[in-house]
């Protein structure tokens, strides 16, 4: 039985539009060994065939828009699981509205269920819109928690974590987030591995970039996680989080080799602590590979999610 594994996108596999050294040989070894895979993404914006054709442009080929999970789509699924025949006021783009749309979700200015937040610039027109759902009774949901997300190692966006705090300030209510670290995220991805490898996934493994969605997410839902150095995390910023990633890599380039041979290796031996490496850190013994790195610095700017 074979790992199956959830990757995240943005930092992992490309970066402004530019494939990552090693992401393609990686979903190559992925679909070469069949093992299952899914891309796991807070980004609420794009429908997983906008995603698949992004990736083809940049250079990966073969996949399909099953292999791709949202959190307009988690979204979409918490609604209808937990309230059907609800309805909404949106303040997000054509993925979040999609995805609404297919579980029969209907938008609803007058007096909706919910507002529902995603990605997106809304002007003030639409939040004060927004502001008079959630005065009436509407109840205030968040595609994902990111306050901010990276655009490029210098540049970030506004997310929908921004947008839901304005409106939680502006109404004195609270949002539910969902989206990565959310359990119900990693639940329902898991399920959707599982409909991908056509039978239970035994080991399932969380890779991404970013502490406070990736890792603590798979954290709390038990799963393994591997970090990459490739995204928006940093070798010094780790030793800042009290939970850790059970391995830290350079990028998904160096799991090409394990994923072909089938031979795993523990925490302790990740490409990013070889010798020879002069960037690398040598450790020894049974400690985890992060906590020598407990270096306090500023940060520039807030925490990603709450």
């Amino acid at each position: 039985m074979k790992t199956g594994y959830l990757i995240d996108m943005d930092g992992v596999i490309y970066r402004e539009n530019q494939l990552i050294p090693g992401a393609e040989r990686f979903v190559s070894a992925l679909m070469a060994q069949g093992c299952p895979f899914l891309f796991l993404t807070n980004n609420s914006a794009p429908t997983p065939e906008d995603l698949c054709v992004r990736l083809r442009h940049i250079g990966i080929q073969g996949l399909s828009p099953r292999h791709f999970y949202t959190s307009a789509l988690n979204t979409a699924e918490f609604l209808s699981e937990t309230h059907p025949g609800c309805t909404a006021f949106v303040l997000g783009e054509g993925g979040l509205l999609t995805a609404l749309h297919d579980q029969k979700i209907a938008n609803d200015a007058i007096r909706p269920s919910y507002v529902v937040v995603g990605e997106g610039a809304p002007t003030m027109e639409r939040l004060s819109k927004a502001h008079e759902c959630i005065e009436r009774g509407a109840r205030l949901l968040a595609t994902n928690p990111d306050n901010w997300c990276p655009v490029s190692a210098e540049k970030t966006r506004p997310g929908a974590g921004a947008t839901a705090a304005f409106l939680e300030a502006s109404t004195g209510r609270r949002a539910y987030y969902l989206g990565k670290p959310n359990g119900y995220m990693f639940h329902r991805a898991r399920h959707k591995l599982t409909e991908l490898a056509r039978g239970e996934v035994r080991d399932v493994v969380m890779i991404g970039d970013t502490m406070e969605t990736d890792v603590r997410g798979a954290l709390e839902a038990g799963l393994p996680s591997y970090l990459v150095l490739s995204g928006s995390t940093q070798m010094e910023d780790i030793g800042d989080y009290v939970y850790q990633p059970t391995r830290v890599l350079q990028s998904v380039g160096d799991l090409v080799e394990e994923i072909l041979t089938g031979k795993g290796s523990d925490r302790l031996n990740s490409p990013v602590y070889q010798e020879g490496d002069a960037k690398a850190t040598r450790i020894v013994g049974n400690r985890h590979q992060t906590d020598v790195l407990a270096i306090s610095k500023p940060r520039p700017r807030p925490a990603m999610t709450k």
